[in-house]
């Protein structure tokens, strides 16, 4: 237990030397009062668009809670950036970017006002990892709260997951689908607040978070605008001021138990290559040590048991509807596939918050134990002369394991959806985009604009794509993203040419091109890094700073 849960809000506002500094919380409705009480942060990463518009809102139910409990609320913003909005332009390069300064955001606001103990709201993909992030590097008690999934688009009859629109662009440019169409489409696939409604990175990363510990069992799985996320957020609220009272710091959490414990949900719901790198990034804050390595071993033992999009048939809300996620969390427990001594923010065990399951009967989401999708989970890690410290690639539906053809070469997203759309990739061909990595990008872009067009073209079965950037979650097909080292630092797939053969082999784990080692090194010789895109500013910072996918893309100091 704490003995003094005001042991860090003493510094900024007990005596008389600090006098000065209660006037100011007086001045905007603080009492004396209030100020004698625990100082509870509540970050919010806030935009005017649809993962995070509902966030303020939830906030003041949060800080409701906080009231209640005995602690008094200190609300402040992050910023945020908005994958689905910026896809497919330079400024989706701020998306990976954001991950970090919100992260140092929600560090420098706590060291500056000394909160006791923290909520940290959260939307769009990178507030996610940035919650967990901040949370480990600060190492004083926390919560942090998924805003809730969207809720699927209604189209001519049918449900749809927000990443539909991104396959219809592809459908129109084939010729597939009519532009008035896409047009109405898109007036009806994002009906209200919430972040993307498949197994995307948000749900995916929200899932993490309950299963690693740092959220409450049964709170991030309810949606946006269900009514029962108001309550959600007060119990929040008032649960932080107890994690408070016993003293759990997310570094009692975050054990490298826990850490697999989220690799394996991962796997079993079939979900973003991204929580490779987030993950990696939260483990280096909490310093566990955790490689890219740990990744495929745990995939290879865990069963895929989520039908979810994009892989499957169904979206988040239904998730909720089946029993939420702590239904996986008891699936992947009672399958043998997790630890259940690992600790959580309620004081509970990840065992003892299982038993609380309760499954909807005849629910057809989340398969029994006897009956996966697949034997093996969603995440696979790639090697070979393409890949020496590894890249990414997610089989979590009927993705086939196999292709083999030549390299089509793009050193930019925009060059490689032009030639999608204008009809210059043909069946057999490897898309590779370069220069798309932590340092070249920078920032790594996703690369949905470019893979649904893909699958929009009709070549989804065909066509592989290989790339030093990332993919959202809302990616299939066979694609092969986080490739290390990325071709900026001088990685081989920055020594490709057009017509080279490359070969990617999932069963074998492997990713390689067909060229001798000679003439990789030949041409090797001959290279040399580009100029920097980016010569000032957030942007060259960053591309000074960061390490490479295989790291986490992490600032190193």
């Amino acid at each position: 237990m704490n003995p003094d849960p005001r042991s860090r809000s003493r510094v900024l506002l007990d005596g008389v030397n600090r006098a000065a500094a209660r006037s100011y919380f007086h001045a905007v409705g603080y009492s004396s009062d209030d100020l004698r009480k625990p100082l509870i942060g509540i970050a919010v990463p806030y935009a005017q668009m649809s993962c995070n518009f509902h966030l303020p809102e939830l906030a003041a139910r949060v800080a409701e809670g906080i009231h209640a409990a005995g602690g008094t609320p200190f609300q402040f913003n992050t910023v945020s950036a908005h994958d689905g909005i910026t896809m497919g332009t330079e400024g989706m390069k701020t998306s990976l970017i954001s991950r970090d300064l919100i992260t140092d955001s929600i560090e420098l606001m706590t060291r500056a006002y000394y909160f006791d103990a923290l909520v940290i709201l959260c939307g769009c993909d990178k507030t996610i990892p940035a919650a967990g992030m901040a949370l480990a590097r600060l190492n004083i008690p926390g919560i942090a709260l998924y805003g809730g999934t969207i809720m699927p688009g209604h189209w001519r009859g049918q449900d749809y997951a927000v990443g539909s629109i991104f396959e219809a662009i592809g459908a129109v440019a084939a010729g597939n689908m009519a532009e008035a169409d896409l047009h109405e489409f898109e007036q009806v696939i994002c009906p209200g607040p919430g972040a993307c409604g498949g197994q995307y990175t948000a749900n995916t990363m929200a899932t993490v978070m309950e299963i690693i510990g740092l959220s409450p069992f049964g709170v991030n799985g309810v949606p946006a605008v269900d009514p029962r996320k108001a309550e959600v957020a007060r119990n929040v609220g008032a649960m932080v001021l107890e994690t408070l009272k016993r003293d759990i710091k997310p570094r009692d959490i975050l054990t490298r138990a826990a850490f697999d414990n989220a690799i394996a949900c991962v796997a079993m719901t079939g979900g973003s290559t991204n929580a490779v790198l987030h993950l990696l990034a939260m483990a280096r804050e909490a310093d566990i040590a955790l490689t890219i390595d740990d990744f495929d071993p745990i995939s290879a033992r865990t069963p895929l048991m989520a039908d979810l999009v994009p892989g499957g048939k169904y979206t988040a809300v239904e998730v909720d509807r089946a029993g939420g996620i702590p239904v996986i969390a008891k699936r992947l427990l009672d399958g043998g596939y997790v630890q259940g001594d690992t600790l959580t923010v309620t004081g509970n065990t990840y065992a003892q918050e299982a038993a609380r399951a309760h499954e909807v009967a005849g629910q057809m989401v989340i398969r029994a134990l006897d009956n996966p999708l697949k034997p093996t989970g969603g995440l696979v890690i790639l090697k070979g002369n393409l890949a020496p410290d590894g890249a990414v690639v997610k089989m979590a539906g009927h993705e086939r394991p196999y292709h083999r053809g030549p390299a089509r070469i793009f050193d930019r997203e925009e060059d490689a959806m032009d030639a999608v759309t204008q009809s210059k990739i043909q069946a057999g061909d490897t898309v590779v985009i370069r220069y798309e990595g932590p340092r070249g990008g920078p920032g790594m872009r996703e690369m949905l604009g470019v893979t649904a067009a893909i699958v929009g073209k009709g070549l989804g079965e065909s066509v592989a794509l290989i790339t030093d950037g990332r993919f959202s979650g809302a990616t299939r097909g066979l694609m092969v993203g986080h490739v290390a080292p990325e071709a900026y630092v001088g990685g081989p797939i920055g020594l490709l040419q057009e017509g080279d053969m490359i070969v990617i082999d999932a069963d074998r784990r492997a990713l390689n091109v067909e060229l001798s080692a000679t003439e990789l090194a030949t041409r090797q010789r001959a290279w040399s890094a580009p100029p920097p895109r980016y010569t000032h500013g957030v942007m060259a910072r960053y591309a000074a700073l960061v390490s490479q996918a295989n790291e986490g893309a992490v600032l190193k100091p």
